[in-house]
């Protein structure tokens, strides 16, 4: 292990990071968006939206994000559409989340008891009170180890955004590795890297999923 060479290539691992983690987290952010939008429509049944948002689930799920990807960066320019490599990632990283965020939130919103329901219509409460201080708070609660979990997988899945010429971690180590040959230290600090970003998620996850349980279930 050369040190020296690890302080030389510290600058273009963290220049590597810095984007790694602005596509992941926009990704991320769409797919939230996408996911609470999709399991909406699929919780509530709406006509017509409800098969397309099944469609879409399906997809996107069954299909790997390198797939996506390349379809988005090498298709879409073929129908006179062309967006960059950044744009890209984050929109295929946002799809792929939003499939997996809406069975999630779907789960949720599904797993509230149906007893609680009628409890609450019985005290005299209208539909609207009843989804948004019921049902949406026990969804949500009960969807948070699920969410923690599709993070996670998100960040990982930022590993192939170099297959579409992104500068992101993965994209850099290998670069390093074809150029000089450093093997061990280039792997070595994209592991480091890669737990910088992914331990602290899974810790805070951690800690708002147990809050949440101790709320809902008092243990």
């Amino acid at each position: 292990m050369d040190f020296n060479v690890i302080k030389d290539y510290l600058p273009l691992y963290i220049k590597a990071f810095m984007l790694t983690i602005k596509i992941g987290w926009i990704g991320i952010a769409l797919s939230l968006g996408i996911g609470v939008i999709s399991a909406f429509i699929l919780h509530f049944k709406i006509p017509f939206f409800s098969a397309v948002v099944k469609v879409y689930v399906e997809l996107f799920r069954n299909t790997p994000l390198l797939v996506q990807l390349f379809f988005v960066y090498f298709g879409l320019p073929k129908l006179g559409i062309s967006i960059s490599a950044e744009a890209c990632g984050a929109l295929g990283l946002g799809l792929l989340g939003g499939a997996y965020m809406a069975e999630s939130f779907r789960s949720g919103l599904g797993a509230v008891k149906l007893s609680q329901t009628e409890s609450a219509l019985a005290l005299g409460m209208k539909k609207r009170q009843l989804f948004t201080s019921v049902i949406l708070p026990q969804a949500i609660t009960l969807s948070v180890p699920a969410v923690v979990a599709n993070l996670i997988f998100l960040l990982k899945e930022t590993s192939v955004f170099s297959a579409i010429s992104l500068m992101d971690l993965m994209f850099t180590a290998k670069d390093l590795i074809g150029l000089y040959y450093n093997t061990t230290e280039c792997l070595f600090m994209l592991v480091i890297f890669y737990v910088i970003m992914l331990l602290p998620v899974s810790v805070l996850g951690s800690i708002v999923e147990k809050k949440a349980r101790f709320k809902m279930f008092g243990d």
